[in-house]
């Protein structure tokens, strides 16, 4: 298992090396550990598919690719094959690259599986806390985006569509995603971690507004 997990580290490496850096091999590490510490608390999961999930979940994330959903999967399924693994294993990690994504989080989950709901906890906890502010604001810069703007409310009731070409300012992705995946997490250990990172962002908003408004 751990010449899978060394070949698999060293190819995101290289596939990531230039990626913005909130989607970096960093953001990969950061999800492959907390899923690792996830699954080693819900007990039951398959570590290998589990692993492989986290470390190939954002090999092309389709952002970077003008919207291309089919990349990754592509990617990630050549260099599966490389590996040699049973084709079980395979499928099944194909399906979590394909199905761990947020997409608006009003589309209806067509695959299941705990190895799965562990990696998409670890990818949702990473998009919240110091981490996911951080991240947030780094994307928002990238696509030059305002930080805020209060004549353009959040949308609530987007489309996987809409979701992915909004060009809205940034402070509208915590209530659009951000502070919405508290009560998204799949498992028990998920949920917990959730608690205070959603706790922190409502802090930060807090203090976000009273500078806006001139408050100490």
């Amino acid at each position: 298992m751990k010449k899978y997990i060394s070949k698999t580290v060293n190819f995101v490496k290289q596939e990531l090396k230039d990626a913005e850096g909130g989607h970096d091999w960093f953001h990969i590490e950061r999800v492959w550990k907390t899923a690792c510490t996830i699954a080693q608390a819900e007990e039951n999961a398959n570590i290998l598919i589990v692993e492989l999930g986290a470390l190939l979940h954002d090999i092309a994330d389709s952002k970077f690719h003008n919207g291309n959903e089919e990349i990754g999967p592509a990617k990630a399924r050549d260099f599966l094959s490389s590996l040699a693994l049973d084709q079980e294993t395979t499928e099944h990690v194909m399906n979590i690259i394909k199905h761990v994504s947020y997409k608006g989080g009003n589309e209806a989950q067509t695959f299941r599986s705990l190895e799965l709901d562990i990696v998409q906890d670890a990818d949702r906890l990473d998009a919240m806390g110091a981490i996911g502010i951080a991240r947030t604001f780094n994307y928002g810069g990238h696509k030059g985006r305002e930080i805020y703007n209060p004549e353009i409310k959040p949308n609530l009731k987007m489309s996987k569509e809409e979701y992915k070409a909004s060009t809205a300012p940034t402070i509208n992705h915590f209530y659009e995603k951000l502070l919405l995946l508290k009560d998204k997490m799949n498992t028990k250990t998920g949920r917990k971690m959730a608690e205070n990172r959603h706790e922190f962002m409502e802090s930060f908003l807090y203090q976000f507004y009273n500078e806006c408004n001139g408050i100490q």
